[in-house]
């Protein structure tokens, strides 16, 4: 645990929050600024900066963690449906600088919209496929 992290000391419950779920490696809370009603964010408990580094061997039960929290929450808020999210950088939106998952329950007609999509040009795509493909033997 990083001892200057917000996520952390909820986990540690130095900072008080409305944690909706614990297990021994995941711990769910309500957002303090809800995009909706029930927005949540689930962290793990052993401090992680984002995706690129989070423990292989919880990938598994986080996303079992997932689904449990976002059945809870479409209950509980009469939800049509919901988001998960995960901003990974600072350029992404990610603010903490801890690892969390975002569970936002949808309504219909709640005003959110997706992502607008861009348009790119045959040459662009066909570069950026060539440059994903060569990053990718790397690995």
């Amino acid at each position: 645990m990083s001892q200057d992290c917000i996520f952390c000391k909820i986990v540690k419950g130095e900072i008080p929050s409305q944690k909706i779920y614990e297990n021994k490696d995941f711990f769910a809370f309500l957002d303090i600024k809800p995009i909706n009603k029930g927005h949540a964010l689930i962290v793990p408990k052993v401090h992680c900066e984002n995706i690129l580094d989070f423990p292989k061997a919880e990938e598994t039960d986080f996303i079992e963690t997932i689904k449990v929290v976002a059945k809870a929450l479409v209950k509980a808020t009469g939800a049509d449906g919901f988001n998960v999210g995960m901003n990974n950088g600072e350029a992404a939106g990610q603010v903490v600088l801890h690892a969390h998952m975002h569970i936002i329950p949808r309504f219909k007609g709640d005003g959110l919209h997706t992502w607008p999509h861009k348009e790119f040009s045959k040459e662009e795509m066909d570069e950026l496929h060539r440059k994903v493909l060569n990053e990718l033997i790397k690995e």
